[in-house]
This record gives structure tokens, C-alpha cells and sequence, in this order.
């Protein structure tokens, strides 16, 4: 098995010659994640603020910013192009204009709030995840969605803002009944 510290360089050379992703990352604690891929061209903002699980998948030209607190469970596959925001500076700036640069304090508007994503849930390709959500376990965020709020576990949600659509759990079902020695697996994680 190839040592943590020797993927982060081959990650850095990727970055450098060809976009390639490898296994082997360590948490903000230090932890080794042996079983997470990220991507040498996703950015990752307030690393130390990022709570990360092993066997994650984050693709290619992501944004994730973690100031605010960004806890991304087991399992997570975030695709290509994800933006994921802990705050946002938007209505202080529009308030306050030149004044915003020299405001003492936190300015009024100003939005910053953890983000939860739960265990071996999916988003999709040029989604935004906003301050303050909390993404359920299990679920689909499919492309383009605007996540704000509460996702609850296995919803399939859409939309701008998302709106639940569906339940992955009715496609789990048939696929579990198709593969009857899989269920154990599901189970651990899914019942846990």
C-alpha cells in the first residue's frame, strides 16, 4: 500500500502534468483516508475546517469552501464542477458597496453556516451546495441543483431551489433484489 504522504506528491505532480487522480488523503486531523480520491484541479478553501470520511470521490474543477465547517461523511461522490459554499458576502456587499472593504464585525447579510453531507450520497455535476444545508444520507443531488436547508435521507431531490423528487431506496430495492447477497452490505450503512 502506497504511503499518504507519497499520494498528496503524486497528486501535486498530477496537478502539475496531467489532471490524474490517486488514492491516499489525509484529513485536516491527520488521519489517513487511503480509500479517498480528489482531484488535483478541485479547490479546496478552509481545508482545517473540513471534516472528511474515507472511500469519498471528488472529481475534477470543484469549489469547496469549508470556513464555515464542511463535514463530508463516508462514502460521499461529489462529480465535476460542485460548487460548495459555507458563506456568502453577496447581500453585505450590495448593502454596503466601498463600505463592505473597511466594515468592522461581521457585516449585516453576511451568510455563514456549517454544510452536512451524509454518508454515500451523490452529487451531481454543476450543482451548488449553500450554507447551511444538510444533506441527508443516501441521496442524490442530481445536476444543476441548488441545495438550501435540509435533504432528508435517500431523497432524490432537483431543482432551483431542489425540491425532493424521488426515493433512491425504490431503485435500491430492485437492485437488492436482483442481488440478494449484496443486502448485508446496504444494511451496515444504511440502517446504521
Amino acid at each position: 500500500m502506497t504511503r499518504p504522504w507519497l499520494n498528496r506528491l503524486r497528486r501535486r505532480m498530477a496537478h502539475l502534468l496531467l489532471y490524474r487522480i490517486v488514492y491516499g488523503e489525509r484529513a485536516a486531523d491527520g488521519r489517513p483516508l487511503p480509500h479517498t480520491r480528489i482531484a488535483p484541479s478541485t479547490c479546496i478553501a478552509g481545508e482545517t475546517h473540513l471534516v472528511l470520511g474515507d472511500h469519498v470521490f471528488i472529481g475534477q474543477f470543484n469549489f469547496i469552501d469549508a470556513h464555515g465547517g464542511l463535514t463530508i461523511e463516508e462514502g460521499v461522490q461529489i462529480t465535476n464542477f460542485v460548487s460548495i459554499v459555507t458563506h456568502s458576502s453577496h447581500r453585505s456587499l450590495r448593502i454596503l458597496g466601498r463600505q463592505y472593504a473597511v466594515q468592522a464585525g461581521e457585516p449585516p447579510g453576511y451568510v455563514k453556516a456549517p454544510i452536512h453531507i451524509g454518508a454515500y450520497s451523490f452529487i451531481g455535476p454543476h450543482s451548488l451546495i449553500e450554507a447551511g444545508a444538510r444533506i441527508g444520507k443516501g441521496c442524490v443531488v442530481t445536476a444543476y441543483a441548488r441545495v438550501r436547508g435540509e435533504v432528508p435521507d435517500f431523497a432524490i431531490v432537483a431543482g432551483q431551489p431542489a425540491q425532493v423528487v424521488g426515493d433512491v431506496r425504490e431503485a435500491d430495492a430492485r437492485l437488492l433484489a436482483a442481488h440478494p447477497e449484496l443486502r448485508v452490505h446496504y444494511e451496515a450503512w444504511a440502517q446504521a
